[in-house]
């Protein structure tokens, strides 16, 4: 059979091993192929050759067996999301009964039209075995293809709720599902102040949008942003502006509600999702974190270096679904926004545009 991608057998050429009166002297003979002496190319440490055996690196005994971790970590229950822009979130089931639903009162949220409010409940045994039981959810909870309404689940099992979500079942240990958690967050947060990354906000915008013509709910995006950071950042340098920024956005994130969304946009730039918002309830939100900025005090240096603490403004600009044309989504609805915060900022900064003109 021809091999489709070309590739040619190794040759291996046998080696003797010389007596210890046979070693010729002076370095190796070079490969005719490569021109570096046989056993490989140098590295980056140009000791690579040793005249003396005893001159050769030893492996580094400073790691030892108690530095390692054990397998003695506790298990962990979990539900991982495998489905969704959520996909990688993982839930920890670690009471004996959980609500699995769209409710907000339910243990387990699952944001997702098609679960019900209490859609689902796992419950742990006397006997330690797990079992999910639909609680009479609209769209049905499934074990692999089969709709159940209570059965017994074991690691690995995937449950479908409704059409659209997935979830699988595992017992793991701590290292493992820290390990998890890291990935999503990672995939989901800015590195920086913790709250949702430019992508993750942009998918939850796309499918809000979606949401909301659908069902003719209402929907705002602000936009915000920090006035004269980079002059800022050039007075005090960019340690302080780092921890501008993650304090204002600590402020912003204490604002909202938790069905809303806060996101880093930019550099300087933050964008807040605010679900069922109208125009007049955006901007009273506007409004309280124009406010609650102007009041911050940002700490700058400590001991003898430290200085007066730094006080700052934001910029906002504020769009919502309706001001958009019936055929427009999610760009239309962020250029919107951007477009009013452009005129926030040449009018003079620290206030809001929601239309044709800015209030401070």
């Amino acid at each position: 059979m021809k091999d489709p991608f070309k590739t040619r057998r190794m040759h291996t050429i046998p080696m003797g091993v010389p007596d210890s009166g046979s070693i010729p002297e002076g370095p190796p003979p070079a490969s005719r192929a490569s021109g570096y002496p046989l056993g490989g190319p140098p590295s980056s440490d140009s000791s690579w050759i040793t005249e003396n055996p005893a001159t050769e690196r030893t492996t580094d005994p400073a790691v030892t067996f108690a530095a390692v971790p054990g397998k003695a970590g506790k298990d962990r229950v979990t539900l991982t999301l495998l489905t969704g822009i959520n996909a990688g979130q993982v839930f920890a089931l670690d009471a004996t009964e959980h609500i699995i639903g769209r409710g907000t009162e339910a243990d387990v949220w699952i944001d997702d039209t098609g679960v019900s409010r209490r859609h689902a409940r796992i419950t742990c045994r006397s006997d330690g075995h797990y079992v999910v039981e639909d609680l009479g959810s609209t769209n049905g909870t499934f074990l692999g293809p089969q709709r159940v309404e209570t059965c017994a689940i074991e690691p690995g099992d995937r449950i479908q709720l409704g059409p659209n979500v997935i979830l699988r079942f595992a017992i793991t240990d701590d290292a493992e599902d820290e390990l998890q958690r890291r990935l999503y967050e990672s995939s989901t947060r800015d590195g920086l102040t913790r709250v949702y990354n430019r992508k993750y906000f942009f998918e939850r915008l796309l499918s809000e949008v979606a949401h909301s013509r659908r069902h003719r709910v209402k929907l705002a995006v602000l936009l915000i942003d920090l006035d004269d950071f980079k002059s800022l950042n050039d007075t005090y340098g960019h340690l302080a502006g780092d921890m501008v920024l993650r304090l204002v956005s600590a402020q912003m994130q204490r604002l909202i509600r938790v069905e809303d969304l806060l996101a880093r946009y930019g550099g300087e730039e933050f964008v807040i999702l605010a679900r069922s918002t109208g125009r007049t309830d955006a901007l009273r939100l506007a409004a309280r974190i124009l406010d609650t900025i102007r009041d911050l005090e940002i700490p700058v240096g400590e001991g003898a270096s430290a200085r007066r603490p730094l006080r700052v403004t934001v910029s906002i600009g504020v769009a919502s679904l309706p001001d958009v044309a019936p055929e427009g989504g999610a760009n239309e609805l962020l250029a919107l926004a951007d477009a009013r915060l452009y005129r926030a900022k040449r009018d003079g900064k620290d206030r809001v545009c929601a239309d044709g003109a800015t209030e401070p």
